[in-house]
């Protein structure tokens, strides 16, 4: 834990943003980065994009830093980036490998975007605000892996689905964490209205039953959405990163099973390492075998690997 008069020191001095990293790495995040289904040659830049966008987020959620530090260090993040600031070491990363791939910076700098909207917008009016959120806190997440694989741009409405899905199914499971720690509540005002739940129900033991409706009907809602993006990984060319999308929507699908039923508050709506395990060999030996039967069809041209 970074001391009162340490987070001074950073306020008064040039900081790395590193100093103020959580800890938490690609390996402890709810779905897959960067695992060993990608191909090789594009984890690099991935992980590069992982380091600079949890350096941000990490600024962002810190406990003991002001809105105005947070958002400088933001921006020198930003600079550094595109190529107008000096020295944070995770932006440096990746602007050389986005100058080596020649790639826009743009899905990174979006992402800063996200996190400069969390230090200063900690409420949201209803679900076309959160969807705006994850426009740009999620949706070019996908858009990069996309672009990194070389993806048409025909592929990014059913990617954007996805990633607002698993933004969305995110804030479900933390809510009470964002909350108490962080003052932030995103789940949309008026659908808690609709079922008369208020927001210091979130910080209780266990949900209400206007809060334990409103989150459920909320995870009807995001089902939506990731059953919007099951044509996304048919379209998708490369067939280990289509073998990766089929994993985590089969991770998602039950996440959501588990929202749909159980309270946030107080049971488990995270997947256990043996549930990660299974659902991940069944939805990888189900995808191979979809992309084996789809090159195979006489109806269908074969796609590339």
């Amino acid at each position: 834990m970074i001391r009162t008069e340490q987070v001074t020191q950073f306020s008064d001095q040039a900081t790395k943003a590193s100093a103020l990293r959580s800890g938490k790495t690609h390996k402890d995040e709810n779905f897959p980065v960067a695992s060993w289904i990608i191909h090789p040659r594009h984890r690099g830049l991935i992980l590069a994009y992982y380091n600079f966008v949890r350096t941000a987020d990490d600024i962002a959620d810190h406990a003991e830093l002001d809105d105005g530090t947070k958002l400088r260090l933001l921006d020198e993040l930003d600079n550094d980036l595109i190529g107008t600031g000096g020295g944070q070491p995770e932006a440096l990363a990746l602007r050389e490998a986005f100058a080596a791939r020649g790639m826009s910076p743009r899905h990174a700098r979006d992402v800063i975007t996200a996190f400069r909207m969390d230090v200063i917008k900690r409420r949201y009016n209803d679900w076309n605000e959160l969807i705006h959120y994850c426009s740009y806190s999620a949706m070019p997440v996908g858009r990069f892996m996309l672009d990194v694989h070389g993806e048409s741009p025909g592929t990014w409405a059913a990617s954007d689905a996805l990633c607002a899905a698993l933004q969305i199914i995110n804030h479900l499971q933390d809510c009470a964490k964002d909350y108490r720690k962080l003052d932030r509540v995103y789940i949309p005002a008026d659908a808690m209205a609709e079922t008369g739940a208020t927001i210091d129900m979130i910080a209780q033991p266990r949900s209400s039953e206007a809060l334990l409706t409103c989150l459920h009907r909320l995870a009807d809602r995001c089902e939506t959405l990731l059953l919007d993006s099951e044509a996304l990984a048919p379209l998708v060319v490369d067939s280990r990163l289509a073998c990766e999308i089929g994993i985590i929507q089969a991770y998602a699908h039950r996440i959501l099973g588990y929202l749909k039923l159980r309270d946030p508050l107080c049971e488990r709506v995270h997947l256990t390492k043996l549930e990660l395990t299974g659902i991940g060999l069944g939805a990888l030996a189900t995808g191979i075998w979809r992309r084996a039967t789809t090159a195979t069809s006489p109806s269908k041209p074969a796609t590339g690997a």
